[in-house]
């Protein structure tokens, strides 16, 4: 988070990159963190387990953070483009921490959610808060990177403010070790990935086979065998009956003399063939997070140039722009505290049930808090840039603390859509699916930089080419319509509302009706889906 937080006042400052490359670099860089969480679940699953890979991830990441401190200070600040060799550098340590992120981000929820029994009511329930308070620690560290870190790496020192986080990595670590022998730590137990591939093999070799009149007899279905690890045991269902026939008996000869697939890629049994939809059954709401989490997007790149172009000064003090962020975690942070320490403590003394929040409800909660924030942006910017260029200069005497509205809805943006989106992941995938879980949410994030990159580009070429003042481009925002562009992205979660309440949001209820051990979120919600 220290790194992530000022990076794109770093690149600006340091790199003299423009708008349009510097965009590209962070959003790049994001997507690929989190997508390495795909390979990191993959050998997780299959051979080191989620203790080990964390271990491994952690340290690639002190490693390399600690070369990066060695290159910080290789430009000076006159410099007008930068060298090959130092965006060399660059690159290569923003790769190598990508990698490193691929080992921590699909198996820290995991893994802490292995500790808690969710065969139990209190478990189930002791759960749910852990993704709260996982996202409140989250954020703590985030508001610490913020304030200390970011004052630092733009005050005094980028070699000690980048050394800063990496000496608390370290802590970390040694911390992590020392609670090994308190851990439940479960073992290996190979890789969905390969299952959900053999599974659309299978379908495809069989595709021309019918489904109709089938017996339920007609399917592979063996027991689930016991192991170190609980295995839920997932009944068959009627959702995408295309991959049904990756298990369906074609032949007696497809079996062995022990009742084993001869050929595993065309033969599967039905508890292969559920967790691939499952998955499958997720990409709707994952198509929601995308559209939540590309509004963030904004914040970490175009809201910082606003701030840098700004007037920071209160009194005496400097405002270091990286410190806007700060707002987004405070509201975060805020917002779970208050639910978790002052709203269901009342209302379950007041009406003595469940009364936390759907997921419908926080999603869409969420969404609305995109769409303002992105209104509010684009009003702040114009006003912004019209005193700029009234004034002629590249500093808009504006204040930058006219930008914490809309920062802070950004963060309630985070503390509503994501950690529900989070919660659904993993609370709707059986246990042994929870590192995949983790690596489907931060692919989200890695849909929505890759898309926001896509988007950035388009809006850049078509506004550049029509002979107006464009959208985007360049060094300085005074001399484009950065709040036109919010007005489109605005428009875009609008159309992620709709989507959601109109498609997307059923599937919350029919993940939550087909997967065992997991409880429905409101009955008046189930009824209205169902009708």
């Amino acid at each position: 988070m220290g790194l992530i937080a000022n990076l794109t006042v770093y690149l600006q400052t340091r790199f003299n990159m423009d708008g349009i490359q510097l965009v590209n670099v962070f959003n790049i860089w994001s997507g690929s963190t989190n997508v390495t969480p795909l390979l990191g679940a993959f050998l997780s699953d299959t051979y080191l387990g989620r203790f080990r890979t964390l271990i491994c991830g952690s340290t690639a990441s002190f490693l390399v953070k600690s070369y990066i401190c060695s290159f910080p200070t290789t430009r000076g600040s006159n410099c007008q483009k930068p060298e090959f060799w130092q965006l060399g550098v660059l690159y290569l340590g923003l790769g190598l921490l990508a990698i490193g992120a691929g080992g921590v981000r699909p198996c820290n929820i995991a893994f802490g959610a292995d500790q808690f029994d969710t065969r139990t009511e209190k478990g189930r329930a002791q759960l749910e808060s852990f993704f709260n308070w996982w996202y409140f620690s989250f954020t703590v560290s985030l508001v610490i990177a913020l304030t200390v870190v970011v004052y630092v790496q733009t005050n005094v020192s980028w070699v000690i403010g980048y050394g800063i986080p990496a000496a608390c990595l370290f802590f970390s670590i040694v911390i992590f070790l020392i609670g090994k022998h308190t851990y439940i730590i479960t073992k290996p137990q190979g890789s969905v990935f390969v299952d959900m591939a053999k599974v659309i093999v299978a379908a495809c070799k069989k595709r021309a086979l019918s489904l109709e009149s089938t017996p339920e007899n007609s399917f592979y279905d063996p027991p689930c065998i016991e192991s170190d690890q609980q295995v839920t045991k997932l009944a068959h269902t009627n959702m995408f009956k295309f991959f049904d026939k990756a298990a369906l008996i074609a032949d007696p000869s497809e079996l062995d003399d022990k009742g084993l697939p001869k050929n595993s890629w065309r033969l599967c049994s039905v508890q292969q063939v559920e967790q691939l939809k499952l998955v499958v059954g997720l990409v709707p709401v994952w198509i929601t997070g995308i559209g939540c989490f590309i509004t963030m997007d904004q914040m970490n790149t175009f809201g910082l140039m606003q701030a840098i172009q700004s007037n920071n000064k209160i009194h005496n003090f400097k405002i270091p722009p990286g410190w806007m962020g700060l707002s987004s975690m405070i509201c975060l942070s805020t917002w779970i505290f208050v639910y978790e320490q002052i709203y269901l403590p009342y209302a379950k003394k007041r009406s003595k049930k469940n009364v936390r929040l759907t997921m419908r409800q926080r999603i869409n909660t969420g969404i609305v808090m995109a769409i303002l924030c992105m209104v509010v942006a684009g009003i702040v910017e114009k006003n912004r840039r019209e005193k700029a260029l009234k004034q002629g200069s590249l500093l808009s005497p504006q204040s930058i603390l006219l930008l914490l509205p809309q920062f802070s809805l950004s963060g309630l943006n985070e503390g509503f859509a994501a950690v529900a989106v989070m919660e659904y992941y993993t609370n709707h995938l059986p246990e042994s699916m929870r590192t995949l879980a983790g690596a489907i949410f931060f692919l989200s994030f890695s849909a929505s930089s890759y898309l926001n990159t896509a988007i950035v580009n388009v809006v850049h070429q078509v506004t550049a080419k029509l002979g107006k003042t464009p959208w985007l481009g360049g060094r300085d925002l005074n001399k484009v319509k950065l709040d036109n562009f919010y007005y489109l992205i605005a428009g875009l979660a609008l159309l992620n509302l709709l989507y959601f309440n109109l498609f997307s949001c059923r599937y919350l209820v029919k993940n939550a009706d087909k997967t065992p051990g997991s409880r429905h979120e409101d009955k008046g919600l189930e009824m209205n889906e169902n009708v």
